[in-house]
């Protein structure tokens, strides 16, 4: 069991890890608990729910097991799991007035475009195509888009042609798109402050109608990879920091730099550190 996945179920990390032997997906009990229950010591709470399930429902007790799973400081530990096909019955066994909307939220999830866009975005690992890619190009990062929403959406690695805007901030205009990608396309990337300007720029030219951001992260770990031996690890940064700096970057990149440069790694190849980086991307871009 190696594929690890974090889900975000109301800013609250569900871990999981994948089990290539039954094709299913494994969940931290604690995990679950802490999501909707709030409470302030989840493993406490899960330690008496787990008793409860001892006496009255040994059935579903016993297909509880134990999975090293990696915690907030950075360290394994043995974790209660339940597989994906025993969560309803277990959020049935726990008191909270948020199990239906979880539930709700669990079966969904991963038929959304986003959840199936993620899945393939873990392959990308495994898959070598981004070994083959050249970093910084436009045509890398429409390549990357391509991949993480062909059969999603038809415009997928395509260059926008319609003028976009979001949260009244008006992006590149269409027109003078093919010359502002051209532009980025050449600006340096050999330091830090360089491959941090061109990532700052490319998203305020954001050339695709939607995905921007999922598929604009990819891209700057892979010049950073390539330039300076270093990557993002995302699930340092937290998402209304990263958020709030990158709207402030159109006119001043200082804090999106801060927490990119305090996140870099050298686990350039760890892959750990690239499945979670994908599902906090994600998470980034979930609605509140």
């Amino acid at each position: 069991m190696t594929k690890i996945s974090i889900r975000f179920y109301n800013d609250r990390e569900v871990r999981a890890v994948w089990d290539e032997e039954k094709s299913k997906w494994w969940f931290s009990a604690v995990d679950i608990v802490a999501a909707i229950t709030d409470s302030p010591r989840p493993r406490v709470y899960w330690g008496t729910v787990k008793g409860r399930l001892k006496n009255k429902d040994f059935q579903l007790y016993s297909k509880c097991i134990q999975l090293k799973l990696t915690a907030a400081d950075g360290k394994k530990y043995a974790t209660d799991c339940f597989i994906q096909d025993d969560i309803m019955a277990l959020v049935k066994a726990i008191p909270s007035k948020k199990g239906a909307d979880f539930l709700d939220w669990f079966t969904y999830n991963d038929n959304t475009i986003d959840g199936q866009s993620r899945k393939k975005a873990y392959s990308l690992f495994e898959s070598g195509i981004l070994n083959n890619l050249e970093p910084g190009s436009i045509k890398c990062l429409q390549q990357i888009h391509a991949y993480l929403f062909g059969g999603l959406y038809d415009f997928a690695g395509q260059i926008r042609t319609v003028n976009i805007a979001k949260g009244g901030f008006q992006f590149a205009m269409a027109q003078f798109l093919p010359q502002t990608l051209a532009a980025i396309e050449q600006m340096p990337e050999t330091t830090f402050e360089e491959v941090a300007d061109k990532y700052v720029e490319m998203n305020i030219a954001h050339p695709f109608r939607e995905g921007n951001g999922r598929a604009t992260r990819i891209w700057l770990d892979l010049i950073l990879k390539k330039q300076l031996q270093k990557c993002v690890d995302w699930s340092k940064i937290d998402k209304n920091d990263y958020l709030n700096a990158m709207r402030k970057s159109v006119t001043d990149s200082s804090d999106i730099k801060r927490l990119l440069q305090f996140a870099l790694t050298d686990k350039i190849n760890d892959r750990e550190t690239f499945m979670k980086g994908i599902d906090y991307s994600y998470y980034y871009e979930q609605e509140e």
